[in-house]
């Protein structure tokens, strides 16, 4: 899709990694709460790194969703505009960092850096649960991510408008994926081991033992 002179919001990261997945969770509630004019284009980001390139750079204004690192207390919601959105890898933009910042140097490189980008971040509280969801504190923010995007859209000139309760939209990702059933569908920590093999486990421990 050609997005030059359009808005394009991302939504990065990995759902399978508990709250690495805040960012394609934001995206998904902006698109169920608000439709957008045909030129903003709503994206699942995930880990794709350099293959978001040609999206970036085709689109004039950029907001994405993230789980970022600030260094401070679980759950803070913090948004970077512009020149404090680090291109140039001065600093990684999330800890599960898989290309974005190489994205925006290269399209500033490239003369197509859009003229304004925003980044809305939330510090994690866990990380290292595969297979798990988002935890209470970071999910506890998805509405405020969602009501400070709707205005930082509103602001470039393209408002949503808010959707009827209850209204069917069509999913950005496949059903599977999304927030409800992916939580009701995760086996306990009994039925499926979410740290290793239990096998390779056992026998670190039997060494360990030595």
């Amino acid at each position: 899709m050609d997005t030059r002179g359009k808005v394009l919001v991302l939504g990065i990261g990995n759902v399978l990694w508990a709250d690495e997945g805040f960012g394609v969770r934001a995206v998904e509630a902006l698109h169920a709460a608000f439709d957008f004019p045909p030129a903003v284009m709503l994206l699942d980001g995930g880990t794709l790194g350099l293959n978001l390139y040609d999206y970036v750079a085709k689109a004039s204004h950029v907001l994405v969703f993230d789980a970022i690192d600030f260094r401070l207390p679980p759950g803070t919601l913090r948004v970077l505009r512009d020149a404090d959105v680090p291109a140039w890898g001065r600093t990684r933009l999330s800890p599960h960092q898989t290309g974005f910042n190489d994205v925006l140097a290269l399209a500033q490189l490239n003369g197509h850096a859009p003229a304004s980008i925003v980044a809305i971040g939330v510090q994690p509280v866990e990380l290292s649960d595969f297979g798990g969801s988002l935890r209470d504190e970071v999910k506890a923010r998805l509405a405020e991510a969602v009501t400070i995007a709707a205005r930082e859209l509103a602001a470039w000139g393209f408002p949503g408008t808010p959707r009827p309760a209850g209204v069917a939209v069509e999913p950005l990702n496949a059903a599977s994926l999304a927030l409800d059933a992916y939580e009701a569908g995760r086996p306990s920590a009994a039925e499926a081991c979410r740290i290793g093999d239990p096998r390779l486990l056992e026998g670190v421990a039997q060494r360990a033992e030595k």
